[in-house]
This record gives C-alpha cells, sequence and structure tokens, in this order.
C-alpha cells in the first residue's frame, strides 16, 4: 500500500494527521504524494502559544541522551506543565525506541504522547555542549525541543513539529538560538 492509499484510507478519520504529515515532510526535506486527497483542517498551535520563560534553559547539563531528555522533563514539571512525570518519561523514552528524535544541524525534538497530558506542552533546552543524540546527520545536537501531547489530539502535535521543523532549517535562526542570553531573548528570536 502507497502513502496515497493510506492516507486517503483514514483522512476521513483523521484530517490533522494528514496535515501534520505533509507539513513534517516538507520541512525535513522529502515529498510525498498527496494529490487527490484534499485537507483543509488548520490550528492554532505554535511555539508562541506554548512557550513561555519558565519552560526554556539555556545552560542543560546532561552528557546523554537520557540525561538531556530527564532535564527537559524537569523544566515541563517545574512550570507545572505535567503532573505524571514517570508517564511522560515512559512516552518520551517509547518514542525514541522506535526511532531516535535527533534531526539535522545540531537540533532534537524529543517527543511522546500520553494519556496522562491534557493539552500540548513543549520546553525548549540549549546545551552549553553538544550531545550525541543519534542524529540523521549523524552530528551531536546542542537544541532541544521537547513536546508532550494527548492520545487522542494528534492535530497540534504534529502541527507544533512541523512548525518547529520549518523554523530551526534557518542557520540564522539557530545560531541566534545558540547565542542568546535569556529565555525572554529566545522568545523573541521565535516570535520573528
Amino acid at each position: 500500500m502507497d502513502f496515497s492509499q493510506f492516507f486517503a484510507e483514514k483522512r476521513e478519520n483523521n484530517r490533522a494527521t494528514l496535515i501534520g504529515v505533509k507539513l513534517i515532510s516538507v520541512a525535513l526535506g522529502f515529498c510525498l504524494d498527496f494529490s487527490g486527497i484534499g485537507f483543509y483542517t488548520i490550528f492554532n498551535m505554535n511555539l508562541k502559544t506554548v512557550l513561555t520563560k519558565d519552560t526554556i534553559s539555556l545552560h542543560l547539563k546532561g552528557q546523554a541522551k537520557e540525561e538531556i531528555i530527564n532535564e527537559l522533563l524537569d523544566i515541563l514539571v517545574s512550570a507545572g506543565k505535567i503532573q505524571d512525570r514517570a508517564a511522560a518519561f515512559a512516552a518520551v523514552m517509547d518514542r525514541e525506541q522506535k526511532m531516535s528524535t535527533g534531526m539535522k544541524h545540531g537540533i532534537a525534538i524529543p517527543h511522546g504522547k500520553s494519556a496522562t497530558i491534557k493539552d500540548l506542552v513543549a520546553c525548549i533546552g540549549i546545551s552549553d555542549t553538544a550531545v550525541d543524540f543519534d542524529s540523521l546527520d549523524k552530528e551531536p545536537c546542542r537544541i532541544f525541543i521537547m513536546t508532550l501531547s494527548p492520545l487522542e489530539k494528534t492535530g497540534p502535535h504534529l502541527q507544533f513539529l512541523a512548525e518547529v521543523s520549518l523554523l530551526f532549517k534557518s542557520s540564522e535562526k539557530r545560531a541566534e538560538i545558540l547565542k542568546a542570553g535569556s529565555a525572554e531573548e529566545i522568545l523573541k528570536i521565535l516570535a520573528e
């Protein structure tokens, strides 16, 4: 079965998944053929609506993937965004076991879905040193964007991942993020 057939069968049940997959495929530089499928769902979910200064850390200390994931979860717990840390950790690690979320250009987007999450939450962490995250380009990462979302809400989750992928394709934007001196500065950069 090709992608077009698969998504044609699923479109009535989950149009949000389709738009998210298309956005992510474009953002990551590959193309899927969606001709003839038709979808028009738009969501109001982006970095500016889910990030605050409390969900940004400029100095992650972890030296390994699991340590970074734990630090990012600590950010979300401290900000009051998640209550069940163990379930969130399990969701993220389950996703990592399926396929690493290390992307390209020094960025990783660890993410997961859990029944314990009510609405999409996210945080950003910048590491002082590059960390091996099994990235697609085999390069270590310094910019980490974690997101967790409810099991039943696919659209916002995929839209968020697509927006992050598109935003961080810019080498200038990545450099600005790495040079930022405060959480407020990162928020400003993301809003530009």
